[in-house]
């Protein structure tokens, strides 16, 4: 079938992306979905940084790509051996296929899934072939799932069935956002009641994260960002105290917290960031990060403190998630008013206005964006 997509032909396209429109709206042909894989219809689809950074460079894909990795949407039609899905129901798309017989899945940890990641970097499906073509060949997958589209193939461990009264464009929001930046505090981090949590980094999953440490009962909630709007947003939420990132935010937060925080979470995604989180972190406390640099940043690592003060640095992959208990999960404390995602969006686009989205992306003038296919 041929489908409407957005198509990444060369990275690192000089900004404002408006005019040099590295993502255009194509016309591809869609192949049918094989053995073990689901036709969806895309209903909403969030902008998020880890497309910005194959679009900037930053994260090294193959390229044709049709990218888009956090949606939402309706099946379509089903594959063979696809027995626990039906043509009509409403699925979250989640960008890290698992296997479901790798060691990490059988560890319980599907996050980790080889033939998933190796997958994912070669832009292809679990089942290691392509859907996606165009006049000259072959176009690549996006983590498995190829969002900013009409229509996608997928394999079926890319999908979490939701309720069918889950409006889809808030439902978009649980497969990337939500389920990287609460897992991080509830899986990763595992936040207890009462601690002190400080979350660097206040985009998307970085706000939901504190959301997820709010619903935690973390007696502390510490926002820290470069831009005062996402501050104030995060006071909205229920931040007990924001700071404005700088060389002063780790001697703000010791001097709020007595000595630096339980728990620091790092979703900005530099560095720098990051060696500000540890700087925040107590004696004794836990520094996550979930930011995805470049990938020939490094961090230099005091050891003696590493050993001497008993600290934890931990990296979190999509909140060390197990998809189809964690989506659920966050979903019911959305409905009861806990985890009040839909905060997070910033504005509803059409397909069309992508590249402008991803300015506002890029200049932080958004958290959340929307492209829905259902109005």
């Amino acid at each position: 079938m041929k489908i409407e997509a957005a198509v990444l032909r060369q990275r690192g396209a000089p900004l404002p992306y408006d005019d040099s429109r590295p993502l255009r709206i194509e016309t591809l042909e869609l192949d049918p979905p094989r053995a073990g894989e689901v036709l969806v219809r895309i209903a909403a689809a969030g902008l998020c940084h880890s497309d910005l950074s194959v679009i900037n460079g930053d994260r090294a894909r193959p390229i044709p790509m049709a990218l888009g990795h956090e949606a939402a949407g309706i099946v379509a039609a089903l594959g063979s051996d696809v027995d626990d899905l039906a043509i009509g129901d409403h699925v979250v798309m989640v960008f890290m296929p698992s296997c479901g017989h790798c060691l990490s899945c059988a560890e319980g940890r599907p996050a980790l899934c080889g033939p998933g990641a190796a997958a994912n970097g070669a832009g292809t499906l679990l089942s290691g072939g392509t859907r996606l073509h165009d006049a000259d060949g072959t176009v690549h997958h996006h983590l498995g799932c190829s969002a900013f589209a009409s229509h996608a193939v997928v394999s079926r461990r890319s999908l979490v069935r939701v309720d069918r009264d889950l409006p889809l464009h808030e439902a978009a929001l649980f497969g990337c956002a939500v389920l990287t930046g609460v897992g991080a505090v509830v899986n990763t981090a595992k936040v207890t009641a009462g601690q002190s949590v400080a979350v660097v980094g206040l985009g998307g999953v970085g706000l939901a994260a504190v959301l997820g440490a709010i619903a935690a009962g973390a007696a502390q909630v510490i926002a820290v960002d470069l831009m005062e709007d996402k501050l104030s947003l995060a006071r909205d939420l229920g931040a007990t105290a924001t700071i404005l990132a700088g060389p002063e935010a780790a001697q703000q937060v010791h001097a709020l917290t007595s000595g630096g925080c339980d728990v620091v979470i790092e979703m900005a995604g530099s560095v720098r960031a990051l060696e500000s989180a540890v700087a925040m972190t107590r004696r004794g406390g836990t520094t996550v990060t979930a930011g995805l640099p470049p990938a020939d940043a490094a961090l230099a690592v005091n050891i003696v403190a590493l050993v001497a003060e008993e600290r934890t640095l931990k990296g979190s992959y999509i909140g060390t998630c197990v998809p189809t208990r964690d989506i659920p999960r966050y979903i019911a404390l959305y409905r009861a008013g806990r985890l009040p995602v839909d905060r997070l969006v910033t504005g509803y686009l059409s397909l069309q206005d992508i590249n402008r989205g991803f300015d506002d992306l890029h200049a932080g003038r958004a958290v959340r964006q929307i492209i829905r296919f259902d109005v």
